[in-house]
């Protein structure tokens, strides 16, 4: 039989080594919570630096490319997608122009609207200086250039295609019939009209003369009577 006191110092023992035990234990957890969460950390730190590296190659790409590239990329994308949208409208036999319009907004079209004026303000007849000079910029905005009829004159004309003051070549070119009949075309359609001595004169200015004829087109059926009787002196 074991005696009390021998009881009480194999108790004590007990928890002393229980009590070993359990330090070995929270020591060790303590030591994996350590080892884990440096690894987190060096984990962290190695995406950190491989995407640090990232953006420095972006950026330098970035700096590499045009001032305009932006605006340029997004012109592409934008032209891209318009084509698209016109090979699904050709695939659907719908009329492009018709289905684009649908789609614009009343905000869209009257920023659209602002956008012209401002571009180009019709500010109507101010000097033939100034129309003249509107008519060219008409004009020039309209040349379409025939890039394969120039580079076969350039290959025919070969170095007197490029003339100097040396050359002998001058006034030897002959311009096509289409080119031609552009021009007489563009000429009879803008060529000033003769007056006409019988006509009313019921404007004071060109532009004046312009917005009644424009009125006349539109409101001449409906205001005949009217004008009739302002002219006998009829008119109630």
């Amino acid at each position: 039989m074991f005696s009390k006191k021998t009881i009480i110092v194999n108790i004590v023992r007990s928890c002393d080594g229980q009590k070993l035990i359990g330090d070995k234990t929270a020591a060790s957890q303590k030591r994996e919570e350590r080892l884990r969460k440096f690894r987190e950390l060096h984990f962290k730190r190695n995406e950190a630096r491989k995407l640090n590296h990232q953006e420095v190659v972006e950026e330098d790409k970035r700096l590499k490319l045009p001032s305009n590239w932006e605006a340029k990329k997004s012109r592409l994308e934008w032209e891209l997608a318009e084509d698209e949208k016109k090979k699904e409208c050709a695939a659907r036999g719908e009329d492009y122009h018709r289905v684009k319009l649908l789609e614009i907004t009343a905000d869209e079209a009257e920023r659209w609207e602002r956008k012209k004026k401002k571009k180009n303000p019709d500010t109507g007849f101010a000097g033939y200086a100034e129309a003249q000079f509107r008519q060219y910029q008409r004009l020039t905005k309209q040349i379409r250039p025939d890039l394969q009829s120039y580079e076969k004159q350039r290959e025919e004309s070969g170095e007197d295609f490029y003339p100097t003051s040396n050359s002998l070549s001058y006034g030897s070119h002959v311009p096509t019939k289409d080119g031609i009949d552009r021009m007489v075309e563009d000429v009879e359609k803008h060529r000033r009209r003769a007056y006409n001595d019988d006509a009313d004169i019921d404007y004071i200015n060109e532009r004046n003369a312009k917005f009644n004829k424009k009125a006349e087109r539109f409101y001449g059926k409906y205001t005949a009577e009217i004008k009739q009787n302002l002219e006998r002196g009829t008119a109630v």
